[in-house]
């Protein structure tokens, strides 16, 4: 049903619903003038809005919400696209549509809240269409149930905001009321008034019939990517039809990628000492910029000193920077050529490093101060989230990317440091105090750093931030500037948009927080989350693949690895590799040779072995789980989703139960105490949210000023009264995922981890065809060749972004599809697949550090390794399998295997099959040359995600934690750090490793033990200075203290007050000696007094030192030595002193003691007098080995005759056993504990008396037959009676052991204490003495037992005698 609005009709309530027409009219005229603005900036930029009926193809490369005026001239809402012909030329298309959402009626009043709101809203709604969808809330959906919407479409958005913001309250207002009102209530209502929905009917206003609004929230431009399909990153043929909208095909034959006009830039700015570039009093002295790989710069002569003339920048042979030099006399003319020179170039893309944060907020001010507007200029202009984006162009700020995609640490995201780790090239560098100077004295080597950063922003572009965006712009219904700045998670969710809409699938509203939620026991929760990956430290030390390494392993493990070589070689074979078992031809040869290794290592369990280092991760671990496991978070369902579920019957497997870890922080008071705050809260007023307004009470603040007010009321009261705010809970809970769930987002996950595996493998296959074009030396091939491969490998490394995105984006603060409980199963899983994997690795090798989803480890040199498998089969004759990476996957599939699985065959009939599914798959990375773990300074504690790898070819594979990745550590620690890890690769032997990292830090040392004195002053500061930049203005931190704040305060008092008025301050300082006795934080001194004039220098360090004898002022002699060999003794301690020590390795660095906890458990190891443990005194004797000798013991106690004949002589047997091999053999005399007679009846004793005589003998009638029965029992006694005192003796002497069965516990503790507990009770006590004690009616004996004296309480007995007497 459509019901169409003619416009003819007003009524008089819109009428008067409309606050002023004027105003109308006014916001009308407003959108047409922004309408107007946009197609004038777009034709500069070359864009015309393309109309005729002739066919263009086109690359969509940007596009934004617009309003045109339609063929009635009213406004309406369209999407401009902006389209790359392959000649270079551009257009534009506008395509109409109708923004809509989705409202839901009650019961049957769709038809009478359709009416209603089609009156109500004349002129604004365009059309009200019912349609039927999927809603994964509604019970019972599973059956084919869909749930009955009703379609607002509107002409433009700016209709939709104003409904929405009329039906969204009354919508709120009805979901309370229905949550409020109890069944009980609708059940009475029911039957007193009749049928609820004939009843509401009739009600007057019908929008309190409207209990759902859904998709309202929806981007216009993202809506119609959505439903049209329409993305940026591809090819489309456009089609104009006049005043209809124009026809717009996607091209899926045309995959290359055109060439856009990519423009990026850099500027330089004046700035006072120590202060951020202020664009009120500072000017921009240089700007430099790249454009297609051209450079040009432009310089300010008022700030610079001489022009400059062109020359070439090219760190790399691969980027090369030839320059243009525009010498121009003012700040004015640089923006003049500026802002000429994009006109006449035209870029389509606009590309900074943190431009959003500095360069174009600079130049758009500059450019004002000049009564020059930038966006009438070049059409840029900040928005609403403070971002610079035009129309017509994208502004591709890299850092965005470098924050988000890069996996660089915090430390290592400036562009300095981002071009040496992306485009391994070291950047020229620069003080940023150095370069006002410069300008005027060196203006070529400043010119050289400006251009720099210009050519690492541009390459850094093109190589990485380029084909990564576009690529993800092909999945995403967002323009590049939107793709670029979103997270993870808001990407990942309008992915999912785009596959619900498709599966007709209605979206869920977004997550809304619960403020002030309860526990079950009646306490606030302040928040709630899941437990995480596990991350566990367990080694320390130097690991490297040339020094051998001790192994302890456990023998029985190497058992059942040997136990289970063919399966878990076939499941490698068939599963990982999908290689049928009968195109194998070498499988027993695999196998022996693993065995016969096992073997080897299980008959030698204990050995000093070269390691193997590996690290063993699960390939896209939670993707993954998600896949395996069929999470999403609408089948995360609970007894009353089920109770109403047409498929929950007794025996079925749809519900599969899954643990997760719960954490929850509390506040400890209880729903009574909170209920009387809330009490004494209502009584109270508040202030008005105006300045002078009238005081609010309680009842009328917002739920969330209500909320935050009565959380703080309530640690104010649980810090008085339990001295804590805070209790943390940790629950392990159970949900149930439903398997039968309609599967779109499951689908979405596999969808994108399948066709990442495909573009992986195209970019095999066009990285081969490049190779080959290379050697035919086929220009135009290897074009064409290296630009699908960097097509493909954007295109993997897009899909791995968001695949990584699924489990994440399910917390996410107001994501619409929200489940706590799926992100904890998943984090919860995983961690159990790497305890368990830790569990096998640990028995068999070493695990050294446990990662969120890997292990590394180091296994003995002689464990299998990587097996080659050949097969007849045609695609793959030769695979290699991993056999540590096999033996894991086999245990995950024993007890990570989903066997509830239901995948939907039919939906016309509902029919499932139900099926095993695991997907989650161990990787073996490696092996590796060196890892080296430091420890912590503190006992107990271990260092996690702190380490560093080596690749054999001396490279350096991971470095994770160290300070030498940090923002604001000293440089000298950076540099040690630098330069030590390397020293790890030298020497032959622990010790001989350990002395030569030694070497690096006693360098060190002796630089700071000598106070550095060989070394210029400019130096030593670079060296020991601590850089901190200030965040907020010095009067924002109040009375707190830091260095840094100690820093600005001195820099206040002699560069002036404005120096910290505002946030930005860059803090430069060392550390004094004095004044004597000072915390740290009061004996910071700024780094720019000693550029100071001596006179002033002198005064204020006499001033912040407290002393008055400074002569000539040296540097040295002001510093703090102690506090700098303290941090870098600190360092050494972590990487050097403390693994040494761990690993055995007496200390290499000795000026670095040990910490106490440390030097303590270092003398207790070696002290020769140590007290032993009453576990070493009495230790288990060992076990008999079952198993045969290996071979090679057999030839090392064999004499040749054994070795040939291998049949012992007769007469040797029941001899003592001979000396083999010329080898003595210490005999000890055994005491015999039994006479032979009793040997000769042990024979007997592991048996019954039953086993010995027989079945019993009948008693029958005769004489004779009783004789036998007798002379049977006689024998039973006799037999029992003996096994009766055996027992009696085995008691005694050995323990209560049974007869027949060999023990160790004889000569073990737990024998001797049961020894002598038996011996209390059987031998005869020799009462010595009698005694009373402190307690009434206890006394303490003193008895003789065998030959011990014991000590005995004996405590009173309570005995009843009947004292009745008997009647007579």
């Amino acid at each position: 049903m459509v019901l169409q609005n003619s416009g003819k009709y007003k009524s008089d309530k819109y009428n008067k619903s409309d606050r002023d027409n004027g105003e109308g009219g006014q916001e009308s005229d407003k959108r047409l003038l922004r309408s107007q603005q946009n197609d004038s900036l777009d034709k500069k930029f070359g864009y015309e809005r393309y109309k005729d009926p002739k066919e263009r193809v086109g690359w969509l490369i940007n596009m934004h919400p617009a309003d045109i005026l339609d063929e009635n001239k009213q406004l309406i809402s369209a999407v401009d696209y902006y389209f790359l012909e392959d000649d270079g030329g551009r257009f534009k298309a506008t395509l109409p549509f109708r923004p809509y959402f989705f409202v839901a009626a009650r019961g049957n009043c769709g038809r009478e809240v359709s009416s209603y709101l089609t009156k109500k809203f004349v002129g604004k709604i365009a059309t009200v269409e019912t349609v039927k969808k999927e809603d994964l809330d509604l019970p019972n959906h599973l059956v084919g149930l869909k749930r009955t919407y009703l379609k607002l479409s509107f002409v433009s958005t700016e209709e939709l905001m104003k409904v929405k913001r009329e039906i969204q309250p009354a919508v709120r207002k009805n979901k309370e009321r229905e949550k409020s009102s109890e069944v009980y209530t609708a059940m009475l209502s029911s039957f007193l008034i009749g049928d609820e929905d004939e009843e509401a009917k009739k009600v007057t206003d019908q929008m309190d019939n409207i209990i759902d609004i859904r998709e309202y929230d929806v981007p216009y431009h993202t809506r119609v990517s959505i439903d049209l399909k329409i993305f940026v990153g591809h090819w489309y043929s456009i089609r104009g039809r006049g005043h209809q909208p124009p026809d717009i095909k996607l091209r899926e034959d045309i995959m290359h990628r055109p060439d856009p006009i990519v423009f990026a830039y850099d500027i330089e700015t004046t700035k006072l000492p120590l202060k951020f570039p202020d664009v009120q009093t500072d000017q921009v002295m240089m700007i430099s910029y790249m454009i297609d790989g051209q450079g040009y710069l432009i310089t300010n002569r008022e700030i610079v000193s001489q022009d400059v003339e062109d020359f070439e920048y090219t760190p790399r042979p691969e980027f090369e920077g030839p320059f243009i030099i525009f010498n121009e006399p003012d700040e004015v003319a640089l923006l003049r050529r500026f802002f000429d020179h994009i006109i006449e170039v035209k870029p389509n893309i606009f590309v900074t490093y943190n431009g959003d944060f500095f360069d174009w907020p600079f130049v758009e001010g500059r450019a004002a101060m000049h009564d020059i507007d930038m966006f009438q200029e070049i059409g840029y202009q900040k928005d609403v989230q403070g971002e610079y984006k035009s129309r017509p162009s994208s502004h591709m700020d890299c850092f965005k990317w470098v924050k988000r995609d890069s996996y660089l640490p915090v430390g290592s995201q400036n562009l300095k440091a981002v071009a040496k780790a992306k485009l391994r090239y070291d950047p020229v560098e620069l003080d940023p105090e150095e370069m006002c100077r410069m300008a005027s004295e060196e203006p070529q080597v400043l010119s050289n750093y400006s251009v720099s950063d210009a050519v690492a922003t541009y390459y850094l572009y093109m190589k990485y931030v380029h084909p990564f965006i576009f690529a993800l712009c092909t999945i995403i219904p967002m323009e590049p500037d939107e793709v670029l700045r979103k997270g993870s998670g808001t990407l990942c969710e309008a992915l999912l948009m785009v596959q619900a809409y498709h599966a007709n699938i209605v979206y869920p509203n977004k997550q809304e927080q619960v403020w002030n939620k309860l526990t079950e026991d009646g306490h606030v929760l302040d928040s709630e989350t899941y437990v995480g990956g596990h991350v566990e430290a367990l080694e320390s030390g130097v690991f490297r693949a040339d020094i051998p390494c001790r192994f302890r392993m456990v023998p029985e493990a190497f058992q059942n690895l040997i136990d289970k070589v063919e399966n878990t070689m076939k499941h490698a074979i068939e599963v990982e590799e999908n290689i049928p078992m009968e195109y194998v031809t070498n499988f027993d040869e695999v196998c022996a040779d693993i065995v016969e290794r096992l073997s080897m290592l299980r008959d030698c369990p204990n050995r000093l072995e070269n390691p193997i280092i590996y690290h063993l991760d699960v390939g896209a671990m939670y993707p993954n789980i998600i896949l395996t496991n069929r999470l999403q978070p609408p089948a995360i369902v609970d007894e009353a989703t089920c109770a109403a579920c047409d498929f929950n019957k007794p025996g079925a497997k749809c519900q599969r139960k899954m643990p997760w870890m719960w954490r929850g922080e509390c506040m400890p008071a209880s729903r009574s105490e909170f209920n009387r705050i809330q009490q004494q809260l209502e009584n109270e007023k508040f202030p008005s949210q105006m300045p002078g307004g009238d005081p609010r009470p309680f009842h009328k603040l917002t739920k969330e000023e209500q909320a935050t007010i009565e959380k703080k009321r309530l640690a104010e009261y649980c810090r008085k009264a339990y001295k804590k705010i805070h209790s943390t809970r940790m629950e392990e809970r159970t949900a149930t995922i439903c398997q039968k769930e309609n599967s779109f987002y499951v689908d979405t996950v596999r969808a994108f981890r399948d066709r990442r595996y495909e573009f992986k493998g195209l970019t095999k296959v066009w990285k081969n065809k490049l190779s080959e074009a290379e050697k035919s030396g086929d220009a135009a091939e290897i074009k064409r060749a290296n630009g699908m491969v960097v097509l493909y490998d954007s295109l993997q490394l897009a899909h791995k972004c968001i695949l990584n995105s699924f489990y994440g984006y399910v917390m996410r603060k107001g994501a619409r599809w929200y489940s706590m409980e799926m992100a904890g199963i998943v984090c919860y899983t995983g961690a159990n697949i790497i305890t368990h994997a830790r569990e096998i690795v640990e028995q068999i090798g070493r695990p050294l550090e446990l990662d969120t989803d890997g292990i590394w480890c180091v296994l003995p040199a002689t464990f299998p390794e990587n097996y080659v498998v050949k097969s007849t089969h045609p695609k793959k004759s030769k695979v290699t399998v991993s056999y540590p990476g096999a033996m894991l996957n086999v245990m995950v599939k024993d007890h990570f295997t989903n066997d509830q699985y239901h995948e939907l065959l039919d939906a016309s009939s509902l029919n499932y099959t139900i099926r095993d599914e695991n997907s989650i798959f161990f990787e073996v990375d490696g092996p590796y040359q060196a890892m080296i773990l430091p420890a912590s300074k503190e006992e107990g504690k271990k260092l996690k995600k702190r380490y560093a790898v080596f690749n054999f070819d001396g490279s350096l594979a991971e470095l994770k934690g160290f300070e030498i990745k940090r923002n604001g550590e000293l440089q000298l620690i950076k540099i040690f750090q630098s330069s030590v890890f390397e020293a790890f690769l030298k020497g032959d032997s622990l010790e001989t490793c350990y002395a030569a990292v030694a070497r690096v830090a006693d360098y060190w040392l002796d630089v700071l033990y000598s106070q550095a004195a060989n070394m210029p002053d400019s130096e030593l500061f670079e060296l020991i200075a601590e850089n901190r930049r200030m965040s907020r203005s010095l009067e924002d931190y109040g009375s707190q203290k830091s260095t840094s704040i100690s820093t600005a305060k001195r820099l206040a008092e002699f560069l002036g007050d404005q120096m910290v008025k505002d946030a930005g301050l860059s803090c430069r300082y060392v550390i004094s000696r004095k004044p004597d006795g000072a915390p740290v934080t009061e004996r910071a001194i700024p780094l720019a007094i000693f550029q100071a004039e001596p006179g002033v220098k002198r005064h204020f360090l006499r001033k912040w030192l407290k002393t008055h004898d400074l002569g000539d002022i040296d540097i040295r002699d002001i510093l703090d030595w102690d506090y700098y060999l303290e941090r870098l003794g600190g360092c050494i301690q972590k990487i050097i002193t403390i693994p040494a020590a761990l690993q055995q390795v007496s200390n290499p660095v000795p000026r670095v003691r040990h910490p106490d906890w440390l030097h303590k458990k270092m003398l207790e190891r070696n002290d020769v007098f140590k007290q032993k443990k009453i576990s070493e005194i009495f230790a288990p004797a060992q076990k008999k080995m079952l198993q045969h000798q290996p071979s090679s013991q057999k030839d090392l106690f064999a004499d040749d005759s054994e070795q040939t004949n291998g049949v012992a002589d007769m007469e040797d047997f029941g001899g003592k056993k001979q000396t083999l091999n010329g080898m003595a053999l210490s005999h000890k005399r055994k005491r015999s504990m039994e006479n032979s007679d009793q040997s000769q009846n042990d024979t007997q004793s592991g048996q019954t008396w039953k086993e010995i005589l027989g079945p019993v003998p009948p008693m029958g009638n005769t004489k004779d037959e009783r004789k036998v029965w007798l002379e049977y029992h006689k024998k039973k006694w006799q037999l029992q009676a003996k096994d009766k005192q055996n027992r009696k003796k085995r008691r005694i002497d050995f323990g209560d052991v049974p007869m027949g069965v060999a023990t160790s516990t004889r000569t073990g503790l737990g024998g001797f204490l049961r020894r002598t507990a038996r011996s209390i009770m059987d031998l005869p006590w020799q009462i010595v003495q009698l005694m009373e004690t402190g307690h009434p009616g206890q006394y303490k004996l003193w008895a003789l037992i065998g030959n011990d004296l014991h000590a005995l309480f004996l405590l009173p007995q309570l005995m009843e005698t009947d004292t009745r007497t008997v009647e007579s």
